[in-house]
């Protein structure tokens, strides 16, 4: 294992430890509005990726680099992860007590608006998709993988997520919306 590789997984480390804390001073939730499908759907893209790789024998194509693995190209997957992690955590620091999992109704919710939340308005997902991205480049293919199949559960949440919130702020969230991309700035 290489520094990169060590410094990947220290950012990692570091964005659990993180949230492990912040989890224990979030509000409590009203109810979770996904009927057990953000949980089903996890479960089912953890147990793709580990079928993927058995069944079909591709355990050496989760090692396989896709960029160049000298050091500068290595050195940018550990900063863009950093930067990824970073900004997820600006983004959950800045959100407080109103965050929860995603799909879940807060008791006496808030709209934040402002902070990262001023640049999209899922930030947390964009961030964790920057630093996969980060991570890609580092360390090869299996973070591809990861990436596709979260960056699509993270459309999906946050898709179900802006249904809630149309609900839960119907004069405010529309004019959000109208300022703000979802997952990338003056993009998407």
């Amino acid at each position: 294992m290489t520094l990169f590789n060590s410094l990947i997984r220290v950012c990692w480390s570091i964005f659990v430890v993180v949230w492990i804390i912040f989890s224990l001073t979030a509000k409590r939730n009203l109810q979770t509005n996904n009927g057990g499908q953000g949980s089903f759907i996890r479960i089912v893209i953890i147990v793709i990726v580990f079928l993927v790789l058995r069944i079909t024998n591709l355990r050496h194509l989760a090692k396989a680099y896709i960029f160049s693995s000298n050091y500068f190209v290595q050195g940018c997957g550990v900063l863009i992860c950093a930067l990824g992690i970073a900004f997820a955590i600006w983004a959950r620091i800045h959100l407080g007590k109103n965050w929860g999992m995603p799909m879940s109704i807060k008791e006496k919710a808030e709209l934040v608006t402002t902070g990262p939340y001023h640049y999209v308005r899922h930030p947390i997902y964009t961030g964790l998709c920057m630093a996969m991205i980060g991570s890609m480049i580092t360390e090869g293919f299996m973070w591809f993988i990861w990436l596709v199949l979260l960056g699509g559960y993270f459309i999906y949440s946050a898709k179900k997520e802006e249904k809630l919130m149309l609900l839960q702020f119907p004069d405010e969230y529309p004019q959000y919306m109208r300022r703000t991309k979802m997952l990338i700035p003056f993009i998407f």
